[in-house]
């Protein structure tokens, strides 16, 4: 082989490499714009957002390959979209148990996602104390010549268990995946710590939740009905005792 053929070949692989990955690249935007969307519309209509904030994520090659070589896969850009599902990764954090569950409904409910697996990690917790729902989903990205379906990672956590996730890495990173056993017992009674934060504080959620309809139920029930010029407008019964007078 000569070498303009060796080039060519190379530029080849450049431009089919930088391809696959922004195709993942896209795929990760459409998902954020989505999440973007719900977000602003409960603001802006609910006053309340179950969505605290997200963070996105892109294997890089290194990565990629890496992970290749250690599940023994060919290496190749078909092999590779058929044994890593999550090169493209997007985390949601939310306030409490409930509202990750509302978002995982309305992510389930875009026509043009597809959901692919679900592993509620909430319910089955992993035994090391780890707690998230994920699921995996499949996005149709539009290019100038293709429509490619991609899949893409969505992890869903509390502000606890993503702390506790995060903490947890961490420790395995500085130990280098070797942690000694008193410090796994003391990152599970942490899990467990947090999972009971995250139910207190959905307790309290609620009981505010309680007051606030009740208050709203208490202030509708003293607005009366008052017609002028064959219109009907509702108006606070101490007001209308006043006019009474």
């Amino acid at each position: 082989m000569d070498s303009l053929s060796q080039i060519d070949q190379l530029k080849r692989f450049r431009h089919e490499i930088t391809r696959f990955m922004l195709i993942y690249k896209f795929a990760l935007d459409e998902i954020e714009t989505k999440i973007d969307i719900l977000k602003e519309e409960f603001q802006t209509l609910h006053d309340y957002s179950p969505i605290e904030h997200t963070k996105s994520r892109l294997k890089s090659p290194d990565s990629i390959m890496n992970k290749m070589l250690r599940k023994n896969r060919e290496f190749s850009l078909a092999g590779i979209r058929g044994s890593i599902k999550d090169i493209a990764g997007l985390r949601i954090t939310c306030s409490f148990i409930s509202d990750i569950y509302t978002v995982s409904e309305m992510l389930q409910k875009q026509d043009d996602l597809k959901v692919l697996e679900i592993k509620d990690y909430i319910a089955h917790p992993k035994p090391n104390g780890y707690r998230s729902l994920h699921l995996l989903v499949e996005v149709p990205v539009f290019m100038s010549d293709t429509c490619e379906h991609v899949c893409v990672e969505i992890q869903i956590r509390t502000i606890a268990m993503d702390f506790w996730a995060s903490l947890e890495h961490k420790i395995f990173y500085k130990y280098s995946q070797t942690v000694p056993q008193a410090l796994l017992n003391e990152l599970k009674a942490a899990a467990e710590a947090a999972n009971a934060l995250d139910h207190q504080m959905e307790r309290l959620q609620r009981e505010v939740q309680e007051v606030k309809d009740a208050n709203s139920e208490a202030e509708a029930e003293e607005l009366q009905k008052i017609s002028l010029n064959d219109r009907q407008f509702m108006l606070p019964a101490n007001f209308m005792k006043l006019l009474g007078e």
